[in-house]
């Protein structure tokens, strides 16, 4: 006979759980992007005064991303790109040596440090220290509809699973010999939506901090390599055209 009372407590628990961890999670992120915040902000000074005298006060790149149900939110970035530049050759997509990056740009992506102001999204809610990565909405659409579904629970991350495995996007696609675009769609693409769908599903506050150490490894050590397979329980295997870019 079934024990509904049983069920009911054991569903109850699951639902306080998660309700904790991202209440947990929401009071980590804020006082992580403080600390920061006051840590980088000799660097954010410096570079905001670089890049107004190097590219005509177009300090922060902004665009439109889609974050928790949805909705979408405006990401800071320090820039990069030309401007305009989403509109130019590869579209979102940037590749090595992409001729869009300005010189000082180059030095910002390898770092890293262009992806500092979101640090002040984190601050204010829309993103998290860990969760996917806030996509486009035109590469949002791509997803398949369970992709979508799950990505909407949850906000984007400034690092993440997939963040740490693609950290390397454009060297992937430099080994790429048809067409790079495609490949993306076909392969990159799927693989990240699967990697996502993964981390939704079992996420919470030990796999939280143990993304956030890695994500600290990868930008210290760019070649640190990680078995992904073995680190992680069940993580999805790459298809076998994307494992070899990968490696």
């Amino acid at each position: 006979m079934i024990n509904y009372d049983k069920i009911s407590k054991l569903l109850q628990g699951n639902y306080n759980m998660k309700l904790n961890n991202i209440i947990y999670q929401r009071g980590l992120d804020i006082i992580f992007s403080l600390l920061a915040i006051i840590i980088f902000l000799p660097i954010l000074i410096t570079l905001s005064i670089i890049l107004s005298i190097i590219s005509k006060d177009r300090i922060i790149y902004k665009q439109k991303r889609v974050g928790i149900n949805g909705n979408l939110f405006d990401i800071y970035k320090f820039t990069t790109m030309l401007e305009n530049s989403e509109k130019i050759g590869t579209g979102i997509i940037t590749l090595k040596n992409d001729s869009r990056v300005f010189p000082f740009g180059k030095f910002l992506r390898k770092t890293k440090f262009n992806e500092l102001p979101q640090l002040f999204n984190i601050l204010k809610g829309d993103m998290s220290i860990i969760g996917p990565r806030p996509m486009p909405e035109e590469h949002f659409i791509r997803y398949s509809s369970i992709a979508q579904k799950n990505l909407k629970q949850i906000k984007p991350g400034l690092s993440g699973l997939g963040s740490i495995i693609f950290r390397n996007e454009d060297e992937i696609l430099s080994k790429v010999k048809n067409n790079k675009i495609n490949f993306y769609n076909s392969y990159i693409s799927p693989y990240k939506g699967e990697i996502e769908i993964w981390y939704v599903k079992n996420r919470n506050l030990s796999l939280y901090f143990i993304l956030i150490c890695l994500t600290i490894k990868v930008v210290l050590f760019p070649k640190y390599k990680i078995d992904y397979q073995k680190k992680f329980q069940n993580i999805p295997v790459p298809p076998r055209e994307l494992e070899v870019a990968l490696i």
